[in-house]
């Protein structure tokens, strides 16, 4: 079934997420794999650290991971039939390293509001709990915003370690894939993944996010691919998709896109602590007042 049963829904709505969702076969999965490691042989680098957002802008595969009629379709069942490509992540855990996500609520930090926005994560290599699979707690949804430390610890796959202290890791539960299968996730739920321990990579390819058309970025600045219906609103700037493999066109809309994202992100970063820092003195000053 392409559109998600009133069943998934009402998991979605009470858990923050529904899982598994069957998308591909597990031999398209290995030819998706094939890709990406032909991008990695070829431009060594290209899809480390912050290389690893929006590979789906130099590989056509992931370009058709992402815009994939079966998961639009379940997207629509969710936010509606306007869905823009925000961006995407790939998520490699290589056996023998210290890859791991810290627990952390994506709309802490990917600065998209409203929360008219989901996030697939699509297994490209089997995912379960011995090489590291996600973790979800499941209705962490409804709570509002958690405190995140930003650690900058070795092995966390987040740019800045952002973390959630004292999560009941007996009251997570594994979300198991296997390769072609996804899932989707609601963009307050708690979430983090634990080491790979198995001799294989574990490969997810994550669209973070699907958004509605009326979705506005209020920290970094972005672009976006329209994946479904229209967009009346224009609050991104459009980019098209891929012309083929490594196109150096496509690899330098890539580039420029990272750059464009990581200024805004700091100006916002730096302005959001600016304005944290003034309601602390004002807080002091208040207090200071009423002695």
């Amino acid at each position: 079934m392409p559109y998600l049963s009133s069943n998934q829904l009402k998991q979605y709505k009470d858990e923050g997420f529904v899982s598994p969702i069957s998308i591909f076969s597990k031999g398209k999965a290995k030819k998706i794999r094939n890709e990406i490691e032909l991008i990695e042989k070829k431009m060594p680098k290209e899809l480390e650290k912050s290389g690893r957002y929006n590979a789906h802008l130099i590989s056509p595969l992931l370009d058709e991971v992402s815009h994939n009629p079966k998961i639009l379709d379940a997207v629509e069942s969710i936010i509606g039939k306007n869905i823009l490509v925000c961006g995407t992540t790939l998520f490699i855990k290589n056996p023998n390293e210290r890859g791991f996500v810290s627990y952390h609520q994506d709309a802490k930090y990917i600065g998209l509001e409203p929360y008219n926005w989901v996030t697939a994560w699509v297994a490209i290599t089997d995912s379960n709990e011995n090489n590291g699979c996600m973790r979800m707690w499941p209705g962490s949804h409804k709570d509002n915003l958690k405190q995140h430390d930003q650690k900058f610890n070795e092995g966390n796959l987040l740019t800045r370690g952002q973390t959630i202290k004292n999560v009941p890791r007996n009251e997570t539960i594994p979300l198991l894939l296997e390769a072609g299968q996804m899932s989707l996730h609601h963009p307050t739920v708690v979430h983090g993944s634990e080491l790979n321990r198995s001799n294989d990579r574990r490969i997810g390819f994550v669209i973070q996010s699907y958004i509605g058309t009326n979705v506005k970025q209020i920290l970094g600045k972005n672009s976006v691919q329209i994946a479904r219906g229209v967009d009346n609103f224009n609050f991104h700037k459009k980019i098209r998709r891929t012309n083929s493999l490594m196109d150096k066109d496509d690899l330098k809309i890539k580039k420029k896109r990272m750059i464009i994202f990581r200024k805004y992100s700091i100006k916002d970063l730096i302005k959001k602590v600016v304005i944290n820092e003034k309601k602390q003195i004002k807080k002091k000053l208040n207090f200071v007042s009423l002695c």
